[in-house]
């Protein structure tokens, strides 16, 4: 599972898909999330500015990313 790490408490979902490159940009994050694509820690998420602290895992496209602080 790949990792990104984050200088502040949490980051946002539509941010943190662009840093871990699952995404080319925000309006993709956008439609990606609002379609359902998106789980976060095993659930669906449809709101991109979800906030995502240490050890929240997103799911996307067969991919899994762990957030690291």
């Amino acid at each position: 599972m790949e990792q990104i790490h984050i200088k502040d408490d949490f980051i946002k979902l539509g941010q943190a898909l662009k840093l871990a490159g699952l995404v080319g940009s925000g309006v993709e994050a956008k439609v990606e999330i609002l379609d359902g694509q998106v789980l976060v820690n095993g659930k669906v998420e449809l709101a991109r500015g979800k906030k995502l602290y240490n050890g929240d895992v997103i799911s996307y496209n067969g991919q899994e990313v762990m957030i690291q602080t």
